[in-house]
């Protein structure tokens, strides 16, 4: 019997980039299932059968047999038991390498044009993490970087564009952060909020900021509340990079690294910022840095309008006492390793780090 196959999550990623028919079947648990899945997968419940080497974990799933089976597990371990167990039955079946854990670094891209500029979308679709190309006239920067920095280099050689900066909307706490490796590789400046905790030179971005990119300009405006130093980006008057303080469908928890009375009091700060940015024009463009659902490899970008936020999210038509009350009620569990994150992303030392393990879980930036 030839042995089990292994896939990569790049190969998966190029064959669903691509297009490729495949099923992807998706062992875990439920309640790891809920929390973050691969587009397209189909969720069986053949863990426990699995885990036991019961033959008959698949017994009633109808699949093609001309087509590629993908099954995942949470580590790349109990999915090798299944592939093994539809390759005996005549199916060309592979388990994904790593699991969903490596997962968590896969990516697709998304681009909006505009007269002036267009920004290419970087959807890391495993974990949530949205990062940002904004490109005027042959010249760029990237907001946010969260993915190897070769991915973004990539494309700036592919598009021949000139990298003028890297900046970010706020200090992570879900994922390490890329800019500074990005920056320094790149040799130009590194733009943070300010004030921060961070241990390495950067450029500070204050409320008066003001980036020239090709024919365009990129104002900064604070927006304190998820975190002190949050910060939101107005593209030529018609894009919010909203970072995480405003979502397609929520705003940004404001708890991480507080007590319970500076969280009352950052989520005073978040309801005052969000009235800034909700004064903005209704067709502004709302592009925030994260999505709370794995992202379909379809070339749609995640976005929204401050005109639909304000309509159909109903947290942001409460005053400030009742969204206090609402948002505090509502805190999801705290991000996995967070506080480890946190401090690597405030020293700026990436060597050493395994990203899979240490960014692995769902995402819970946002309160909907």
């Amino acid at each position: 019997m030839s042995p089990t196959k292994n896939i990569n999550t790049e190969t998966l990623r190029n064959w669903l980039e691509t297009g490729k028919e495949i099923s992807i079947i998706d062992i875990r648990p439920i309640q790891e299932r809920v929390e973050w899945y691969i587009p397209q997968s189909i969720h069986i419940n053949a863990y426990d059968k699995l885990k036991a080497n019961d033959k008959s974990a698949f017994q009633g799933l109808h699949l093609e047999k001309h087509i590629p089976v993908v099954v995942i597990c949470a580590g790349g371990k109990t999915s090798l038991i299944g592939a093994e167990i539809l390759q005996n039955q005549g199916f060309e079946a592979y388990s994904l390498e790593g699991g969903m854990k490596a997962w968590s670094l896969s990516w697709n891209t998304a681009k909006i044009t505009f007269p002036n500029f267009e920004i290419i979308q970087l959807r890391r679709t495993g974990k949530g993490c949205l990062s940002y190309i904004v490109i005027s006239n042959n010249e760029a920067i990237i907001v946010d970087a969260s993915l190897s920095t070769e991915i973004y280099e990539k494309i700036l050689e592919q598009e021949n564009l000139t990298l003028k900066c890297v900046i970010e909307t706020h200090i992570h706490a879900d994922h390490i952060s890329r800019s500074k490796q990005l920056a320094e590789n790149n040799t130009v400046p590194l733009f943070l909020p300010h004030p921060n905790k961070v241990i390495f030179d950067f450029e500070p971005i204050n409320n008066d900021t003001i980036f020239d990119l090709g024919n365009i300009k990129i104002k900064a405006i604070k927006t304190p509340g998820h975190t002190l130093e949050s910060t939101t980006f107005l593209i030529d008057e018609k894009v919010l990079l909203s970072g995480d303080t405003l979502f397609t469908n929520g705003v940004g928890r404001p708890d991480l690294k507080a007590n319970n009375n500076e969280a009352l009091e950052k989520t005073k700060k978040l309801y005052q910022s969000l009235q800034i940015v909700l004064a903005l024009d209704e067709n502004t463009l709302v592009l925030p840095s994260h999505t709370s659902q794995p992202v379909d490899f379809d070339n749609q970008p995640i976005q929204t309008t401050i005109g639909f936020v304000k309509k159909n999210v109903a947290m942001l038509q409460l005053n400030e006492k009742d969204f206090t009350d609402i948002i505090l009620q509502r805190i999801p569990p705290t991000p996995t390793n967070y506080l480890e994150i946190v401090a690597l992303n405030l020293k700026g030392d990436l060597e050493d780090i395994n990203p899979i393990d240490l960014e692995a879980g769902a995402n819970r930036c946002a309160i909907s």
